[in-house]
Formats: structure tokens, sequence, C-alpha cells
């Protein structure tokens, strides 16, 4: 049996690499050698803690969900011709049975199989396996970098979908990280003509300026209470910000949380009732990478220009505490680096 490298958390702070056996396909899935793979918040989670919410990582996991890579194998139902495509992954398999997946919601399948969310592994490996239709042919002019972070784009464009973002729309987004910078792209992308991004570091809020943001806000000292705009997308699960962003958006506008914070935050009730607010998280995406290949390729996103670190496979705790270092926005895994 062939065997490939990958990295494991072993427990909470403790990554391994070890040799393990290459995945055996399915008839509907294609293998593919990875590229790159993004390092979200939810992998650094998961090493500084070990859980998230009520996942718990109680045996070795793959950490890495945001990839892409070539296809170097397909299962006996999948057109061989897709051997050597290069593409984007959707990290997921819904059960495509349940009611939620019947309706067309499967990002909220009760069986969902996620990339690495225990107890399934993630793509901090040579290989992973995946349902062809979640491979995504990628144009030439698109990277495998940026192909990695079309991931994050599709929290973005799912997000502000859930929004009923339009041409001429309003928004305002807390948090110039990388999710904030990325959803002002997609906002700007999808029509928005007004785009307010707040952060409390300068330097960020320059950086987001010249990346679809067309007006920024340091709340250190300004306030965005009262601007009335038609969209609030928290990127920052900043509870403060929740608060201030919610009061910030106008009549029938919406309330996007994407941040990841406190369990629990206070909400302006009587402003989200008398303006008739529609608040929502969002958990994961539906059909959005043929958008995200599309923005990025047409050059209406850049995605590039986010990385700003590269660690080869024997490297992942390096890639896990780079976000420590100032300046940092996205770091890549490279499973084909030594």
């Amino acid at each position: 049996m062939a065997t490939m490298r990958a990295s494991f958390l072993v427990r909470q702070g403790e990554v391994k690499e070890e040799n393990v056996e290459v995945p055996t396909l399915d008839a509907d899935q294609v293998l593919v050698q990875v590229a790159a793979v993004g390092v979200c918040g939810s992998d650094v989670h998961y090493y500084q803690h070990g859980k998230i919410g009520p996942f718990e990582v109680t045996e070795p996991l793959i950490l890495g969900h945001e990839l892409s890579g070539t296809i170097t194998a397909v299962g006996a139902d999948v057109d061989p011709s897709r051997v050597g495509e290069r593409v984007a992954v959707e990290p997921q398999r819904a059960c495509g049975e349940c009611e939620m997946c019947l309706i067309g919601r499967y990002n909220l399948c009760p069986k969902m199989e996620f990339f690495a969310t225990p107890p399934i592994d993630g793509a901090f490996a040579e290989y992973v396996k995946i349902q062809s239709k979640f491979a995504y042919k990628l144009p030439d002019n698109v990277s495998f970098n940026a192909a990695a972070l079309i991931e994050p784009l599709s929290v973005a464009i799912w997000a502000l979908k859930r929004a009923e973002v339009k041409p001429g729309s309003r928004v305002l987004v807390a948090g110039a990280g990388p999710i904030g910078v990325i959803v002002a792209q997609a906002a700007s992308a999808m029509g928005a003509k007004e785009i307010i991004v707040t952060d409390i570091s300068d330097e960020r809020l320059e950086f987001v300026s010249k990346l679809g943001a067309t007006h920024t806000m340091n709340v250190k000292t300004e306030s965005v209470e009262g601007l009335g705009v038609d969209i609030f997308i928290d990127a920052s699960g900043s509870a403060p910000a929740v608060y201030s962003g919610i009061k910030a958006v106008g009549p029938a506008g919406y309330a996007i949380l994407v941040g990841m914070g406190n369990d629990d935050v206070m909400l302006p009730i009587s402003h989200i009732q008398n303006n008739e607010i529609w608040v929502s998280g969002v958990f994961r995406y539906i059909d959005t990478w043929p958008a995200g290949i599309e923005m990025v390729a047409s050059g209406k996103v850049n995605l590039d220009i986010l990385v700003t670190s590269t660690f080869g496979l024997s490297e992942v705790e390096a890639a896990l505490n780079a976000g420590k270092q100032p300046g940092q926005l996205k770091t890549i895994v490279d499973p084909r680096i030594a």
C-alpha cells in the first residue's frame, strides 16, 4: 500500500508528522495531490485549545480545510480525463438524503463530513480524497495559493448572499483581518456601492482601503452607530463590534455574524425589533466555488496578495503559530515542500 506524509494534531499544542496510507477512493471520488492549504483560525483554535464548541480532538487529527491541488487518480465512476486537472476543493461531504440536503441546504446536514472537524481528517497531507463534484477545475491564471483561499472567499460570498447584497448596497464590515478583507472584495465584486470597513489597526485599514473598501474607520476614535447601512457583516468576533454594528444597520437591513467570538453576546434587541433587522449567522457555504473562481480569474478579487508566509509539511506547527507575528495575514502550507 502506498504511503504519504501527513501532519497530525496529536493533542492540544502538539503536532507530529507521520507516514500513513494514501486514501482509497470511492467510485465517485478523486485523489488530489495537495499543493496549498490555507491556515484558518479554526486550525489555530484546535491547536491552541483542542476543541471548538462541541467538536473535540480526542484522537490524532489532520488539520487544514482550505486547499487546492492536482488530481492524480479517479474513482471508477469518474472520467479518467480529469487526471492532471488543477483544482480547488470544497472540503465537505453531505449525506444527500436528510431533510437539509433535500431542500438544498447541505451545509446544515447533520451527517456532514467536513475536513479537519473531528473525527474527519483534513489536508495537511500530501494527498486527500474528495467527491469529484467538489473538485473544481481551475483556469490557468488562478494560482494554487489563490485557489486554496476560495474556501474563505466562499464564506464571504455565502454571507453576502444571505444578506441579499445587490448593486448599490451599502455594506459595513467589522474587522480588517483576512476574512474582512475578503468580504470587502467580494462585496465590491457583487455590486455594493459603499463598503465601510472598521478595525482598531490603522495599518490593516490602510491595506483594506486598497482592496475593496470605499471608506475605513478606526473604532478606537470613531463610532459606526447610526450609519444606516443596508448590510452589516461581522468578521471580527468582537462582542462590542457586533453590538455597534447592528446599531449601524438601517430599517429592513441585515446583520450577518461571521467572526468567531464568545458563545453569547448582548444584542440591541429594541433596535432589531423596531427596524425589523434580519440577524443571522453563517455556517460554511452552499454552491459558492464557481462564483469564487470567476471572481478570482476575472481579477475582481485578489487573494494572492493576502499570502504573507509559506511553510512545508514538516513546519505545520510553525505555520499554526505564524499569526502571532506582526504583519501576518494568510499563511500557506505546501505539502510538496519537505
